[in-house]
C-alpha cells in the first residue's frame, strides 16, 4: 500500500485538492490518472480511500470514497532527546522512532549539548517520510526545543525516566520499570551525557534513573533502544 498525506482532510470532506508539490508527485512521478485509487491519511489516525477525478499536476483533486479509523495504541510514548552534534544521527533517530512508534518528541538542550539550534521543519519532513513508508496513520507531536532546567520545571503526565551513564550497576533496566498501557516520558542526553548537576536535579524532581543495557550507547542508539523497549512491553496488550 502506498500512503499519501494531507493534514486538512476530515471525515466530512467529499473532495480534496493536493498542494502543488504533492500533485506533481502523484501525476508526474507516479503517473496516476483519473480513476486511480489512493490511500490518504490526515496523520490523526484516519485512513481514507479516494479516487482521482482530476489528474492535474498543479492541483490534483480526489473524491473521498470511504474512511476508517485506526485504533489508538494502548500507550503513549514521549521521547525527550538531546540533539546530536551530527544532525543526520538525530534524523536517523526520528526516522526509526516513527517506524517503531512514538507519539511525542521534544529536543532538549543540556549542559553538554554541542548542537543547540535545530530545524523543526526538516525534522517534520523526516517524520512525514517515515510515516508514509511505515504506513502509520498518526503523526507525532514535535515540540520546540526546551532547556533542561525548563523541562525539569514542567509537570509531565505519566511515568518519567532518565537514562544516563552514571551509577551503571545501581540502576534498574527500563523494561523492569515499565508497565503496559502507560503514558511514558523518557529523557536521553547528549553525546557527553548529562552533567552531574543535571542528574542530581532530575533525581530531586523524581525522575526515575534507568539503564538501557550494559553497553555504552550513542544518543540516537539509546533513544531507539528505549522506543523499542516500550513497544515490546506493550505488544499484544
Amino acid at each position: 500500500m502506498q500512503l499519501f498525506f494531507n493534514p486538512d482532510i476530515s471525515e466530512k470532506d467529499s473532495l480534496v485538492t493536493f498542494p502543488r508539490d504533492e500533485s506533481k508527485h502523484i501525476v508526474k512521478v507516479l503517473r496516476k490518472n483519473e480513476g486511480d485509487k489512493l490511500n490518504l491519511t490526515n496523520g490523526k489516525g484516519l485512513l481514507f480511500q479516494a479516487e482521482i477525478i482530476s489528474a492535474d499536476p498543479k492541483h490534483c483533486v480526489v473524491k473521498i470514497l470511504s474512511f476508517e479509523e485506526q485504533p489508538a495504541p494502548p500507550y503513549y510514548l514521549h521521547m525527550i532527546v538531546a540533539p546530536t552534534k551530527m544532525n543526520d544521527r538525530y534524523e536517523w533517530f526520528l526516522e526509526k522512532a516513527m517506524e517503531i512508534g512514538v507519539h511525542e518528541i521534544t529536543p532538549v538542550i543540556c549542559d553538554h549539548s554541542e548542537r543547540k539550534v535545530v530545524k523543526l521543519e526538516r525534522y517534520e519532513r523526516v517524520l512525514l517520510s517515515a510515516m508514509k513508508q511505515s504506513l502509520h496513520l498518526s503523526f507525532p507531536k514535535l515540540n520546540e526545543p526546551i532547556g533542561f532546567n525548563d523541562l525539569m520545571a514542567q509537570e509531565l503526565e505519566g511515568s518519567r525516566f532518565i537514562a544516563h551513564c552514571e551509577d551503571v550497576n545501581e540502576k534498574p533496566y527500563l523494561q523492569k520499570k515499565l508497565q503496559a498501557r502507560q503514558r511514558v516520558n523518557i529523557l536521553i542526553g547528549p553525546e557527553g551525557d548529562f552533567s552531574p548537576e543535571e542528574i542530581e536535579m532530575a533525581k530531586n524532581k523524581n525522575w526515575q534513573q534507568i539503564s538501557l543495557g550494559e553497553s555504552r550507547l550513542r544518543t540516537e542508539t539509546a533513544a531507539i533502544v528505549a522506543c523499542h523497549t516500550v513497544a515490546l512491553v506493550n505488544q499484544d496488550t
